[in-house]
């Protein structure tokens, strides 16, 4: 893994290093380094389980549209406890938000699920010289999702410490109307992409083991805290 997955996420606190605060069992098995056993990830997951049940987040995606929810009982079904989805997390320092993170063995996933209605399409509005890519949800210009997902993604990397880790960005559009077979639409590092590519791309296997995948949900856990629930943030 990319520099021993950054050095264990640089020790997840340099400041508790070997320590195991109250009400955090498993911090001293994290901070161990690059031990990777069935045990010590079993170890780690009451820690992945109390930050990521947070009722309030959760009801990000229940309270979305069907599509969404459709969506998120897909990704539990097929992924199980492979991975760690969070919701509704806030951004230090700023005022913007991650609206979803699925961690898994393909990656860490930074997802915008949109209940936009109708044709999916990208269209080319600029000159030879020039390129404007834009893309459209039901007639409506929806290019500036991709810019606000963009921002979520740097918000993640720099939680992280690291450019190098699999960090994935995905607009799913769960309500539109997709074409068949349609393919995956890259706008800079953002896919926009059916709910059911999604999924399936989730479940992949991928770069990360069990042990990474609960490290980095730790991380992101502790730093990107739950939001309160309201209208979504503009970047």
């Amino acid at each position: 893994m990319t520099d021993a997955l950054t050095n264990r996420l640089h020790r997840l606190d340099p400041n508790k290093r070997g320590t195991a605060p109250a009400g955090e069992p498993g911090r001293r098995v994290a901070l161990q380094g690059p031990r990777k056993s069935t045990a010590t990830a079993a170890r780690l997951a009451p820690v992945v389980r109390f930050i990521g049940d947070d009722p309030q987040a959760t009801s990000a995606w229940t309270r979305g549209s069907e599509g969404e929810r459709r969506l998120a009982l897909e990704l539990k079904k097929l992924l199980g406890d492979r991975a760690v989805l969070l919701h509704n997390r806030k951004v230090p320092g700023a005022r913007g938000r991650v609206d979803h993170l699925v961690i898994a063995a393909s990656g860490i996933w930074v997802i915008d699920a949109e209940s936009d209605r109708g044709k999916v399409r990208g269209r080319e509005l600029g000159r030879a010289s020039v390129s404007d890519y834009r893309l459209f949800v039901g007639g409506r210009d929806r290019t500036r999702l991709v810019e606000q997902l963009a921002y979520q993604v740097r918000a993640v990397r720099s939680t992280l410490g690291s450019s190098e880790l699999p960090v994935r960005a995905a607009l799913c559009f769960t309500d539109a109307a997709w074409r068949p077979f349609a393919r995956t639409t890259r706008l800079g590092d953002v896919c926009v992409m059916r709910p059911d590519t999604l999924t399936k791309q989730i479940a992949e296997p991928g770069p990360l083991d069990k042990h990474d995948v609960l490290l980095v949900a730790i991380k992101l856990g502790e730093t990107l805290t739950p939001a309160p629930i309201g209208p979504s943030f503009v970047a």
